[in-house]
C-alpha cells in the first residue's frame, strides 16, 4: 500500500533522513520506533509533503507522491494526525470535525461518520458544541483522530498520539487504535512509547539518526535484546 524507498529529507545543511526505505501493506499496524531526533516524525511530514524530499521515492497505492501538493494527498487517501494535536482551537468540537472532513465528496454520509467518531470518542459527544481550545490534552488527541477520520481514509498516520496523556488515557487511546485498524483502516504510528506501539503493532522499523536500523515483526522487536534495553526498558 505505502512505499518508501531510498528517502532522503534535509534541513538546511542537515541530513535528517539518510535514505530509509519501509513498506506498509494494506491492513497493517506499523509503527516507526526510535529516540527523539532519530526522524520519525520528519518520516511522517514526508509522506504528507510538509517537508520536501531531496531524493528517493514515495508511493501509495501505486500512486508516486513525490509530485502531489500536500492537499492533494487527503483525497488519495491518506490523513495525518499531526504530534501536538493541532487542533483549531476557536472552533467547536462538531466543527472541527467537518473540517476534517472538507475533502469528502459523499456530504451525505457524513452524520453517520461523525456519529462513528462519537461512538469512539463519547467525550466528543458530550462537548461538540465546545470550543476545541478549552479540552483537556487527552480530549484534544481525541478530536485530532476524529477529525482525520472524517476524511474516511485509507491509511492514517498517527505522530506520538500518546504524547502527555494520563497511563489511563494512553490505554484506552491504543485501544482506539486496534479498534479502527479492525475497522479496515491501516495505520503507520509514530510512537516514542515503544512496549505500547509494539503491543498494537504487526511490525516495525527502528530508526536510529535517519537511518532504519532494525526491522521485523512486533514480536521480534520485542524480544530483541538490544530493543529491550534501549527502547523498553528491560534486560
Amino acid at each position: 500500500m505505502l512505499k518508501v524507498v531510498d528517502l532522503e529529507v534535509y534541513y538546511g545543511a542537515i541530513k535528517a533522513l539518510k535514505g530509509i526505505s519501509f513498506h506498509v501493506n494494506k491492513g497493517e499496524i506499523v509503527t516507526l520506533i526510535g529516540a527523539n531526533g532519530a526522524g520519525k516524525t520528519t518520516t511522517l511530514n514526508s509522506i504528507s509533503a510538509l517537508v520536501p524530499i531531496k531524493s528517493g521515492s514515495v508511493s501509495f497505492m501505486d500512486i508516486d507522491l513525490k509530485t502531489l501538493p500536500a492537499y492533494q494527498r487527503i483525497y488519495k487517501g491518506i490523513a495525518h494526525v499531526p504530534e501536538g494535536r493541532r487542533v483549531f482551537s476557536r472552533m467547536s468540537v462538531k466543527e472541527n470535525l467537518e473540517m476534517g472532513a472538507y475533502s469528502r465528496r459523499d456530504k451525505g454520509s457524513l452524520n453517520r461518520d461523525a456519529q462513528r467518531v462519537y461512538e469512539h470518542f463519547p467525550r466528543l459527544k458530550e462537548r461538540r458544541n465546545q470550543l476545541a481550545g478549552t479540552l483537556s490534552g487527552g480530549e484534544q488527541q481525541m478530536l485530532a483522530i476524529g477529525r482525520a477520520l472524517m476524511s474516511n481514509p485509507t491509511l492514517i498516520m498517527m505522530d506520538e498520539p500518546s504524547m502527555g496523556l494520563a497511563p489511563i488515557l494512553v490505554s484506552e487511546i491504543f485501544q482506539i487504535i486496534q479498534d479502527i485498524n479492525k475497522q479496515g483502516t491501516t495505520v503507520l504510528l509514530v510512537e516514542q512509547n515503544a512496549a505500547m506501539a509494539l503491543s498494537v503493532a504487526d511490525r516495525g522499523y527502528v530508526l536510529e539518526t535517519g537511518n532504519v536500523v532494525i526491522e521485523g515483526t512486533a514480536k521480534e522487536l520485542s524480544n530483541n535484546p538490544e530493543i529491550k534495553r534501549a527502547y523498553l526498558g528491560t534486560a
